[in-house]
């Protein structure tokens, strides 16, 4: 199937490395050109050089997108290399070094490290990116939540679950906002997927994800990045507003004891 995504323009956020460059990757074999974000700017170089050694077209641009001056500015320089932006992905966020703990015990910092990196950037990056798609009347915006918001993060998640359900009420309202010039707005929820994180984790935790999932495994990275793909694609003009579970049927998990 043709999801119509050739010299289209798309920004990914955090796709230095983990899902948003499996996004990357999938959306450059469809025919997009790609804006690699991410913090650490050496991450990002490294996956635009590899896509370009593939024979695609992609463009590091280092930024925290947490901030908003470094978002406008990353913003304008991507439409003045590409001329563009036809799919902002909202994937940035920072890691479970800033989780574990209850709510009582949880730093402020922590809070608003995983508040500021995952709900803020999806807000400022939409913020920057969505007149000009209103102004072209068309555009994708994908952004990531995840299962925690919909069954309940593990303990010591509060701060990333709460950030993740916000960003579902965030894609609702943005997508009534903006759905009528064309431009869609969705999220999808993944569960555990094989990242460099998740691959961490101690043994015993791995196997209760495993053995609790329907399916008997975790996702792996290239079914986030077809279905990203698809929801940036011409079929997908109709979608708007949801939010995509990739959970494996499974929102939540018995931890039984503390695993962390």
């Amino acid at each position: 199937m043709e999801l119509g995504l050739n010299a289209k323009v798309a920004l990914i956020t955090g796709a230095g490395r983990g899902i948003g460059k499996a996004e990357a990757m999938a959306l450059v074999t469809e025919g997009a050109k790609v804006a690699i974000n991410d913090i650490v700017a050496e991450q990002a170089h490294e996956t635009a050089d590899q896509i370009n050694a593939m024979g695609g077209k992609a463009k590091a641009f280092a930024a925290d997108v947490s901030d908003a001056s470094a978002v406008e500015s990353m913003v304008e320089n991507i439409y003045s290399d590409f001329g563009s932006i036809d799919i902002l992905v909202n994937n940035a966020g920072a890691g479970a070094k800033y989780w574990g703990r209850p709510v009582e015990d949880l730093p402020v910092e922590s809070w608003d490290i995983i508040i500021n990196t995952h709900l803020r950037s999806t807000f400022l990056c939409s913020k920057y990116v969505a007149p000009r798609m209103k102004k072209q009347r068309s555009g994708r915006i994908v952004n990531t939540s995840s299962m925690n918001a919909l069954g309940g993060g593990p303990p010591g998640a509060s701060n990333y679950t709460a950030a993740k359900a916000a960003i579902i009420g965030l894609t609702r309202n943005m997508a009534k906002e903006i759905g009528p010039f064309g431009v869609t707005v969705n999220a999808i929820a993944p569960g555990y997927v094989h990242t460099d994180m998740v691959d961490s984790y101690p043994d015993e935790r791995k196997m209760i994800m495993a053995n609790q999932n329907p399916v008997g495994r975790l996702c792996y990275l290239e079914e986030v990045g077809a279905l990203v793909a698809f929801l940036c694609s011409r079929q997908a003009a109709f979608i708007n507003g949801a939010v995509f579970s990739m959970d494996g049927g499974r929102q939540d998990f018995f931890w039984g004891k503390q695993v962390f």
